[in-house]
């Protein structure tokens, strides 16, 4: 069996899809298994070895061999048996059938149905609204239409020598004490600025966990996001406190420093799964997007919101221009969670069931 997989085009949306890539793997151990990936989300699978071959892919991409020509010419040749389009854009059905692959997997959604041969539907209310559910299971349902036996909903990562070395860099670097412990805090997300944190409120939790847990804290960071990694650094005001802004950048860095941590703090954006994947405790903060998507069933992992009537919106930048879903997330309470998960240490961790916690 040949079988390419699209991936979906977000950090976290690909590592909630590894249970569903170890399923196809298991149910075709021999078979030819080929990811196509964005150049930017490639790095997650770094270190598994599920895919026989990675196809980078970019409509816009600067390189002509990462464009949809390209790819459509390079699946032709390859005649792959069946396609998982992951995606629910209509772009990668059309490429599938522009490739003449003659099995094309995915959900009946954005108008597509007609290019797919195997569909599902995705879950609906009486209203015919879509239905927030776990992203997880959404995708593993697609495997299943490729008789794939029932697999976990267990997220998994791997590092690399050179991640875990980036890290050691790093960290040396910073002259980062970790010994007595290690968190991590994460406020990116490409989806939208109406998910941030205030950075006052993470300075105000990063001098806490530094200054009365007694950890190192590192602020995690991506390219566009070096600026505000710097200002919750300089804010926590905290010899313990550290920001990876003006360090050298990759995916495999923020993999191998969450891999390490006792705790991750973090927004609801794609670096939260990593500390799912890690079996890292992790505390993820909710605001305009709903909790019931991103549902892992990990354990440690505690969902922390503040409910009011516009929410959740599902808007990248809030509509009403205050973003209080966020602000009324305080500092102190978020704290105390904190300082509850860190109570059992790495290798010693009190283990908790996924939890939803309403602040206010």
């Amino acid at each position: 069996m040949n079988v390419v997989v699209f991936c979906p085009s977000l950090i976290g949306d690909t590592v909630m899809a590894t249970p569903t890539f170890r399923a196809l793997r298991k149910r075709y151990p021999a078979g030819k298994l080929t990811a196509v990936v964005k150049p930017n989300v490639a790095p997650v699978l770094d270190g598994l070895d599920w895919f026989d071959e990675t196809i980078l892919f970019h409509p816009g991409a600067k390189t002509p061999e990462q464009r949809t020509r390209a790819l459509v010419r390079r699946l032709r040749a390859d005649r792959p048996d069946a396609a998982v389009l992951l995606p629910n854009s209509i772009r990668t059905a059309w490429i599938s059938r522009l490739a003449g692959i003659p099995r094309r997997v995915g959900y009946d959604r954005y108008a597509r149905g007609w290019l797919l041969t195997d569909r599902l539907r995705p879950p609906r209310d009486e209203d015919g609204k879509l239905l927030p559910s776990p992203i997880v299971e959404y995708y593993l349902a697609l495997s299943r239409l490729l008789d794939c036996p029932r697999e976990s909903a267990r997220l998994e990562l791997a590092t690399t020598a050179a991640d875990e070395a980036a890290a050691d860099e790093a960290l040396g670097a910073l002259g980062a004490d970790v010994s007595a412990g290690l968190v991590c805090l994460n406020n990116g997300g490409a989806f939208g600025p109406s998910k941030a944190w205030p950075s006052e409120s993470f300075g105000v939790l990063a001098r806490r966990l530094a200054g009365e847990c007694g950890v190192a804290v590192v602020v995690l960071c991506g390219p566009a996001e070096r600026e505000e990694s710097r200002r919750i650094a300089a804010l926590a005001d905290h010899p313990r406190v550290y920001s990876l802004a003006d360090r050298r950048l990759s995916l495999g860095l923020s993999k191998a420093i969450v891999r390490r941590s006792d705790l991750m703090v973090t927004t609801d954006s794609g670096p939260r799964h990593f500390a799912a994947a890690f079996g890292t405790p992790v505390i993820s903060l909710f605001g305009p997007t709903w909790i019931q998507w991103t549902r892992t069933n990990q354990p440690n992992a505690a969902h922390l919101y503040h409910p009011l009537p516009c929410g959740p919106c599902q808007r990248p930048v809030c509509p009403l221009g205050h973003n209080e879903c966020m602000r009324r997330l305080r500092p102190d309470p978020v704290f105390d969670v904190a300082r509850r998960m860190l109570s059992g240490r790495r290798g010693s961790r009190a283990t908790i069931k996924e939890t939803t916690w309403r602040l206010g």
